[in-house]
């Protein structure tokens, strides 16, 4: 077997960081395929939260992968602080760090993957509703976490004013879309 190729067949780290880890697997006729997972097997809840005036939740944050402020859903790792921290306690809490709001309902829709072809992350999405503000938001540790709260029915209008902003969308906002 290749030195890529841990002995379960799963890759093995070329590189490993703090939260990330890039891996190289056996692809095809003699190629390869490198790919990034989340150290310590990380996944992330993202959060669906809709106020009862039919708003939706975003936030807004510099990513450094690309060089430009996003407009996304609440979102955040599971068990990055917390080593086996339950995924609907991390959802709960990353809700409360990055908006300002509890929830008083939460649905699960299940796990979906980021981007399969590059990234091993998996994702817990739900829809929180029943929000009450409890606190000011703005996430941790100076993420400088930009908190809006947009009517749905202006949705469209408010990613088409940060977009000329210059700001990048989270492709997750259009599954919210076939959610609201």
């Amino acid at each position: 077997m290749s030195e890529t190729v841990g002995p379960d067949g799963e890759g093995r780290p070329v590189w490993q960081g703090k939260f990330l880890q890039v891996q190289v697997v056996p692809w095809g006729d003699g190629g390869q395929w490198e790919f990034v997972k989340r150290a310590r097997g990380i996944q992330a809840a993202v959060i669906l939260a809709l106020t009862d005036a039919h708003e939706i939740v975003l936030v807004e944050q510099y990513r450094p992968a690309l060089s430009a402020q996003c407009i996304e859903l609440p979102a955040g790792l599971v068990g990055d602080v917390t080593h086996g921290e339950e995924v609907f306690a991390s959802a709960r809490r990353e809700l409360m760090e990055e908006t300002g709001f509890e929830a008083a309902h939460w649905e699960p829709f299940g796990e979906f993957a980021s981007s399969p072809g590059m990234v091993g992350e998996i994702f817990h999405f739900y829809r929180a509703t029943g929000l009450k503000r409890v606190g000011p938001g703005g996430g941790v540790d100076n993420e400088g976490i930009v908190v809006h709260v947009v009517p749905v029915s202006g949705l469209w209008d408010f990613i088409a004013a940060a977009r000329a902003r210059g700001c990048v969308i989270d492709t997750r906002l259009l599954i919210a879309l076939s959610l609201v």
